[in-house]
């Protein structure tokens, strides 16, 4: 994953939150095996997915990568963990502030983003949409082709035509 340097960037405190700092945070709270399912590999394609379909359809990337980084964190199985999204909200919540800033509103955009991303829904605002998109496009890693019907955006749509079988990520369109 391609990390901004703070020092380099135009959008400043923006580019300090998602730094190496961070994404160790969110790499020592993962309590399972990395190399697994919903590890740090899968959270660098959530987060490159992301940053395309963001690009694509206007969407807010600072609750996109935020979403990337954050949306496995507590998980507790590789299987059935239905309440790991909620987990994930409520962990977002506790370092709010901490490690990272966003306004009320893109607060709550991640917390739906975090909440609900496993439970199939696609109606939503574009910023959460675009979060779910960036997840359910790396569902290859599991056997699972990504279907359009379960899809929210027109760029990840599109993307799955170009669907790469190589590491389980989306290709550039």
């Amino acid at each position: 994953m391609r990390l901004r340097n703070p020092s380099h960037s135009r959008i400043g405190v923006y580019a300090r939150m998602v730094n190496k700092q961070f994404v160790k945070l969110c790499y020592d709270q993962y309590q399972m095996n990395h190399q697994g399912y919903h590890g740090f590999q899968h959270w660098a394609r959530v987060f490159q997915n992301g940053r395309h379909i963001a690009h694509q359809e206007n969407a807010n990337t600072k609750v996109v990568d935020l979403f990337a980084l954050l949306h496995d964190t507590q998980r507790r199985n590789e299987n059935r963990d239905p309440q790991h999204g909620y987990r994930a909200a409520k962990y977002a919540h506790s370092i709010r502030g901490k490690w990272f800033d966003l306004s009320n509103k893109e607060m709550r955009l991640l917390d739906e983003a975090l909440t609900y991303h496993s439970d199939g829904y696609t109606d939503a605002d574009i910023t959460v949409q675009t979060c779910w998109d960036a997840d359910r496009l790396d569902l290859g890693r599991v056997g699972i082709q990504p279907s359009a019907k379960k899809l929210c955006t027109q760029t990840a749509k599109n993307a799955i035509n170009n669907y790469c079988s190589i590491g389980s990520r989306l290709c550039p369109v």
